[in-house]
């Protein structure tokens, strides 16, 4: 069995490969070629979880598990939000093959996830993106959307703006073309914007759908549990929605299961899953003002697929330690 760290799995996941993968991955999802059993989350003190996502896929044949601590007072200890391991089996014998850190998987497939549906969705002309967030994950996101579309200005909101100041200054270093401004006023941050990507831990709505600009793309993305939403109802009720995955969405999304259970809002007025767009079995965007929505959860087979090219190419490279399991 091999074993991968942090930096071995950055090494061995580059954005553009993980964009390749979760792509496919989510094709298989929407062609029924995944099991994907629910992921289950529990307490571990405060506002601590750990969560459980096994899975398995057809394309590629693989299965596997993450195990995930999702501790969101990390950030100010300067660690990731999300740390555990991600154990990978081989299907003909069932063996253990490899384990890895999943904080960096974790991070690079969520915000892959977002570069496809980006890629899918969003206008070809779009140039102008909003981070509503500046953590990890707004970091990655920077990056996969940088890798689909021509980005030239970047605008980082956050309620401490100096953060969002120094999150910018970082991110100039490796993307000196790009124009960057930073701030603590959302709808300012958004008003010119042609993609949107939240990626905050907030519990209550941060982004209004009233402060949307026409043809705009937004991935909602930070909010991962039913208790937690980043957007407001008018948000749901007049924007085109494509998802991940359905059961996953009808359990987790807590600003869509809210108004559902209100009566307001139906899962039919949902567009469908991103893996039938790329299929080509439903439309995406259909026309230039259209205000197209991702809403992001994550799903196992994101994970899995991630962590598959991971062992390949760790194989292929001989990186990482070697035990006898």
């Amino acid at each position: 069995m091999i074993i991968l760290s942090n930096d071995d799995v950055a090494r061995l996941l580059p954005m553009h490969e993980a964009i390749k993968a979760v792509e496919q991955a989510m094709i298989t999802v929407s062609s029924g070629g995944a099991e994907m059993p629910l992921r289950s989350v529990m307490p571990v003190g405060g506002d601590n979880r750990m969560g459980i996502m096994p899975g398995a896929m057809s394309d590629p044949d693989c299965f596997g598990i993450k195990l995930i601590s999702l501790f969101p007072g990390n950030s100010a200890r300067g660690l990731s939000s999300h740390r555990g391991a991600y154990l990978l089996f081989e299907p003909a014998t069932g063996a253990p093959v490899a384990m890895m850190d999943a904080s960096r998987l974790t991070a690079i497939r969520t915000a892959a996830a977002s570069g496809v549906a980006t890629r899918a969705l969003a206008r070809t002309d779009a140039t102008r993106l909003a981070i509503i967030g500046y953590g990890e994950q707004a970091e990655h996101h920077l990056e996969a959307i940088c890798a689909v579309r021509p980005i030239t200005h970047v605008h980082v909101a956050g309620r401490d703006p100096h953060k969002a100041a120094a999150f910018c200054e970082a991110a100039l270093k490796s993307h000196s073309r790009i124009t960057f401004a930073s701030g603590s006023d959302v709808k300012a941050t958004v008003a010119e914007a042609d993609i949107i990507c939240t990626v905050t831990a907030s519990p209550t709505p941060i982004l209004e759908h009233r402060w949307l600009p026409s043809g705009c793309h937004v991935n909602v993305v930070g909010s991962s549990i039913p208790t937690m939403r980043e957007v407001d109802d008018d948000f749901v009720l007049q924007s085109s929605i494509w998802i991940d995955y359905l059961p996953s969405t009808l359990a987790q999304a807590g600003e869509i299961i809210d108004l559902i259970t209100a009566g307001r809002f139906s899962e039919n007025q949902l567009k469908g899953e991103i893996g039938k767009v790329l299929k080509a079995e439903i439309d995406g965007r259909t026309e230039a003002d259209q205000q197209t929505v991702y809403r992001s959860l994550g799903v196992a087979a994101q994970d899995l697929a991630a962590a598959q090219l991971i062992a390949d190419q760790a194989a292929k490279l001989q990186i990482g330690q070697h035990i006898n399991f």
